[in-house]
């Protein structure tokens, strides 16, 4: 097997010199995640410096490293290892000849991007490649480009953005054949005036397609029109999903399936599909909705992609559930959406929530949305209707922006409202019992994936 990167494609990339021949199978920015083989660049940041690493990184495998300063081992020296790795990630990409696509939103783009990749690999195994995690953004970006294989297929790339122009230099980067925009919502919204602001943020993605490239737009979106007149300039094709009559991909039927997931019957310009999706939820068909249009705009089978969606597992931290024990006997499911939260992400959840069907109670632990700049009091306070409507009969809240919606609730719904995540883990331990569904979401930065992992645990 060729190595993914020589020391000499690597100076030939960058415009660095090489100082120790080595191949590289793979590439890393974090220590923590170097592999035998692998690539180390040492990035230089604001408050860290990756050359504090390389030893720790060597001594984990690494085969070489890219790098400022001088060091011993093998190496590409260069002026920046930032400039360097967008370097890396155009020459990875100039040599690819993958179908690409590029998957924004402000909800659901880690999902849509997982469910294509899915979805592509079914019908070519080891041949689909895709960013990790939510390698989203300047650095996380370049580095999936420089990690895609020279014979890869199809390439899925996850873009994210919190302010304008952002999306757009990274799209040029990538220059996807298909570019997708999953939904529109008041995600980031601290550094945006309106959510037609965020929408003109998004479209950018269409600005790097290649020609004759491929825009999928949300139907049901309330921006809608504005994402189409952003893709016009750039897209030959303009493809509209979702539930309402309209859409050029739709669902026709949708029925809940066993156990938790949904079937539907789907409509596309040239073909009909019947297909499970194993996830619950609305917001999982719509994406769904996408997917199939991406697959077909890259030349991928349809057929594998419906069984794809069937098999799809929950995402850490994004719908992921676990069966866990409790300490008196008995099981309660948890769902873990502890990655990120906005608004439009919470009512999503809490309405699949409301569906879950569940033996004793639908309790939720739900952490501060944050980035929501002045309005974030009213964002939180809106939480309460959807609560309700779900049936939640006990609500943790974590985190001081909490506070409106503890205010919102009253004495509609019991709740205890905490600041910090430490504090709730004692309080879910004392308050599940056999039977329940506890659904816990928040941002990031509250920390909620430390409660699912202590409630994973077993230690309840």
């Amino acid at each position: 097997m060729s190595a993914l990167w020589t020391a000499a494609e690597i100076a030939d990339a960058s415009g660095g010199t090489v100082h120790g021949a080595f191949d590289a199978s793979g590439v890393a920015f974090d220590s923590r995640e170097v592999s035998d083989g692998d690539l180390f660049i040492a990035l230089k940041g604001e408050t860290m410096d990756g050359h504090r690493f390389l030893e720790r990184a060597f001594g984990a495998g690494a085969a070489g490293a890219l790098v400022s300063d001088e060091i011993a081992q093998p190496h590409v020296h260069v002026a920046d290892t930032t400039q360097a790795l967008n370097a890396l990630g155009r020459a990875s990409r100039a040599r690819s000849e993958a179908r690409i696509c590029g998957v924004t939103g402000s909800v659901g783009k880690t999902g849509t991007k997982e469910a294509l990749f899915a979805a592509l690999h079914r019908s070519a195994p080891g041949q689909a490649h895709r960013s990790v995690k939510s390698y989203n953004n300047h650095t996380g970006v370049p580095l999936s480009l420089a990690r895609m294989p020279r014979t890869a297929r199809y390439g899925i790339f996850e873009m994210g953005m919190n302010h304008a122009g952002e999306l757009a230099a990274l799209t040029r980067l990538v220059r996807p054949h298909v570019a997708i925009v999953t939904a529109i919502a008041p995600a980031h919204r601290e550094f945006f005036a309106s959510e037609e602001e965020i929408a003109d943020a998004k479209g950018e993605i269409f600005q790097g397609l290649e020609p004759g490239g491929t825009a999928i737009v949300p139907f049901d979106s309330p921006h809608r029109d504005r994402l189409i007149a952003a893709a016009k300039p750039h897209a030959r094709k303009i493809l509209t999903f979702g539930l309402d009559d309209g859409a050029d991909i739709r669902a026709r039927e949708v029925v809940e399936g066993q156990p938790g997931g949904t079937l539907v019957s789907a409509v596309m310009p040239g073909a009909e599909l019947t297909y499970t999706i194993s996830q619950p939820g609305e917001h999982w068909v719509s994406n769904s909705l996408a997917v199939l249009g991406a697959v077909e705009a890259l030349g991928g089978d349809l057929a594998a992609a419906g069984l794809a969606l069937a098999d799809l597992p929950g995402i850490k931290g994004r719908g992921e559930r676990h069966m866990i024990s409790l300490a008196g006997g008995g099981e309660a499911l948890l769902i873990d959406e502890s990655y990120n939260a906005n608004p439009a992400s919470m009512r999503a959840t809490l309405k699949s929530l409301a569906a879950q069907k569940v033996a004793g109670r639908r309790l939720v632990v739900l952490g501060s949305m944050r980035e929501l700049g002045a309005g974030a009091d009213a964002f939180h306070a809106g939480l309460a209707e959807p609560i309700e409507a779900a049936c939640v009969e006990h609500a943790i809240l974590v985190g001081e922006e909490m506070g409106a919606l503890a205010k919102a609730l009253g004495q509609k719904v019991n709740f205890e409202h905490v600041r910090e995540t430490a504090s709730a883990i004692g309080l879910v331990r004392g308050l599940i019992a056999p039977g329940d569904a506890i659904l816990v979401k928040g941002s990031n930065s509250v920390g909620l994936s430390a409660l699912v992992d202590a409630l994973a645990r077993g230690n309840n």
